[in-house]
C-alpha cells in the first residue's frame, strides 16, 4: 500500500508556550511534549519538510507577575529566553523520538544553541532535519505569531500552520455560543473586517502580502496535524 501523498512539502509549525503545558498550571507537562512530537514525527515521515516556532507563555507566565512595571523591552527579551527553553526542551524530545532536530536562536547565545542562519535552516530542511526557531524574530515589540509568518516566508514555506486549542476559527466562541459553526475557509480580508483575532495585526499583514496561507487548527485533536498536511478538511484555511 502506497503511503498517501503530502498536499504540502514544507510547513512553519508555530506552537504556544501554554501548549506545552498540558493541565499543568506553567512548565512542560512531558507526556503533552512526547505525544506532540509523535505527531510532528508522524508528518515527517511522510517526507514533508518541518519547521517549528515555538511560544514562551508557559515559562514566562510564572514570572510575569515579578515584570509588572518593567521596560517592556526587557520584559520581552525574558520571554525570547522562555522560548529557548521550550526549544531545546522540544529537540530533545524529538531527538529522544529518533528525529533529528536543530535549535536556531534569534538572539546569540552560541554555546547553547547556534545562531539563525538562513541558508543553514534551508540546509537543515532539505536534509530532512526539523528546525526549531526559538528567541522569537530577536527584536522586542514582535509576537511570536510575527516571528512564525516571518520565519515561514523567509524559508518558502507553503502553510503556516497555527496550533491552538480549538479546531479551526469560528462565527462565535463555540464554547458559549452553540450555533457557532466553523469558517473551512476564510480570505485575510474577511477575518481582518470580521476581527476574529486569529494572530496579531502584524503576523497577519505578512502572511497576507507574502501571500502566505494560514491554517488553524486543534493541536490537541489527535491526528489533526497530519490530516492538514495531506490537504484534508481540518481547521482553518486563511487564504488570500
Amino acid at each position: 500500500m502506497t503511503a498517501p501523498k503530502p498536499a504540502h512539502q514544507r510547513i512553519l509549525l508555530k506552537l504556544s508556550g501554554e501548549a506545552l503545558m498540558g493541565d499543568d498550571a506553567f512548565g512542560i507537562n512531558h507526556a503533552t511534549i512526547v505525544r506532540m512530537v509523535e505527531e510532528i514525527a508522524e508528518v515527517t515521515r511522510l517526507g514533508v519538510q518541518v519547521a517549528v516556532v515555538i511560544g514562551g507563555g508557559n515559562i514566562f507566565r510564572g514570572v510575569a507577575g515579578g515584570s509588572v512595571g518593567m521596560d517592556r523591552a526587557t520584559a520581552d527579551y525574558m520571554g525570547m529566553l522562555a522560548t529557548v527553553m521550550n526549544a531545546l526542551a522540544l529537540a530533545d524530545t524529538m531527538n529522544k523520538a529518533g528525529l533529528t532536530a536543530r535549535v536556531m536562536s534569534a538572539i546569540g547565545i552560541e554555546q547553547v544553541v547556534e545562531p539563525y542562519v538562513r541558508p543553514k535552516a534551508l540546509q537543515y530542511l532539505e536534509e530532512g532535519k526539523v528546525v526549531v526557531f526559538a528567541a522569537g524574530t530577536g527584536n522586542p515589540f514582535f509576537t511570536t505569531d510575527t516571528a512564525a509568518a516571518l520565519r515561514g516566508a523567509e524559508i518558502g514555506a507553503e502553510l503556516v500552520l497555527k496550533a491552538t486549542k480549538v479546531d479551526g476559527v469560528y462565527t462565535a466562541d463555540p464554547k458559549i455560543d452553540p450555533t457557532a459553526t466553523r469558517y473551512a475557509r476564510i480570505t485575510f480580508d474577511e477575518a481582518m473586517s470580521r476581527n476574529l483575532g486569529i494572530m496579531d495585526a502584524t503576523a497577519f499583514a505578512l502572511c497576507r502580502d507574502q501571500k502566505l496561507p494560514v491554517k488553524v487548527f486543534s493541536i490537541f485533536k489527535h491526528g489533526a496535524l497530519k490530516r492538514v498536511v495531506l490537504g484534508e478538511d481540518e481547521g482553518t484555511l486563511v487564504h488570500v
